[in-house]
């Protein structure tokens, strides 16, 4: 595991520990089962959707938050633009999220029927329960960060609560994981998207080649997530070639005036160019 996602879980175990002197798993577990169900994801027959992200602050690309005004208003704007769901970073140190943020987000996107994710690194189950509570459906799990056992607790967990889970993967040996994982669990009742992120973790450099070298890597029978580095319609037409049918987009739309405008042109274009693949194939 990388330096930075050592830091990362370090954090995460500590925010994890203070959280339960607050309140018990116990009663955490009893105050989600009293919630009424999240919005369920769903993905367009279309070919091609986006997981809008919002983020105040990343560690490569630095403040974010200059076309913000506020955490609802940019939500509203990705859910007017199209959005399937809306990633929401509740990681404080490095990326200025807060699970207020989370809240505030899956109240604004309720009346659009569209899911906020929670976008952290998660380490255990208590987490999962967490997001649900902010009224979240669905939460990130990184595949590196953690032994099969906490994967399976964690995707258990979101299982029960009807939430999705983004599955995250960064290079070969995670997807082999992955495959292994997902093929385990086969006539489990959940809802998994595996997604492949091609930023480097030690450079924090994004390279968009690595999603069309490690394409055929991902299981076939789960929705495809392209993650990092998409930030233009030629991007998104790239990775729809490459076979992905879901792009997670942060930082172009964060610095967009105009994001829901920005999302729409985008998710246009990658519908247009995966039902130009389809009709070819079909021909």
């Amino acid at each position: 595991m990388s330096g930075f996602l050592t830091e990362m879980a370090q954090a995460s175990l500590k925010r994890l520990e203070e959280a339960r002197a607050r309140e018990s798993e116990e009663a955490l577990w009893a105050r989600v089962c009293e919630l009424p169900a999240p919005p369920m994801l769903k993905l367009s027959p279309e070919g091609f959707d986006v997981i809008a992200e919002c983020k105040l602050h990343s560690p490569s690309a630095g403040d974010l938050s200059a076309h913000t005004s506020d955490v609802e208003s940019r939500v509203k704007a990705y859910a007017q633009g199209g959005a399937c769901a809306v990633s929401v970073l509740t990681e404080p140190s490095r990326f200025g999220g807060s699970l207020e943020h989370l809240r505030r987000a899956a109240e604004a996107l309720r009346p659009f029927d569209i899911p906020a994710m929670r976008k952290d690194f998660l380490v255990d189950p208590y987490q999962v329960m967490e997001a649900r509570a902010a009224g979240a459906g669905g939460v990130l799990v990184i595949v590196r960060m953690l032994d099969r056992s906490r994967i399976t607790a964690l995707l258990d967990c979101a299982a029960m609560l009807k939430m999705f889970v983004l599955l995250e993967a960064f290079d070969a040996d995670d997807l082999a994981l992955t495959r292994e994982l997902l093929n385990a669990r086969e006539g489990h009742e959940e809802q998994v998207l595996v997604g492949l992120n091609c930023r480097d973790l030690q450079t924090l450099t994004v390279d968009l080649s690595r999603l069309e070298t490690l394409a055929d890597q991902l299981p076939e029978l789960y929705p495809r997530v392209a993650e990092s580095g998409v930030s233009s319609r030629d991007d998104v037409k790239r990775v729809v070639g490459f076979g992905y049918n879901v792009a997670l987009i942060g930082t172009a739309l964060m610095h967009s005036d105009a994001p829901a405008r920005t999302l729409g042109e985008m998710i246009a274009a990658g519908r247009e160019h995966a039902m130009s693949i389809k009709a070819e194939g079909g021909s």
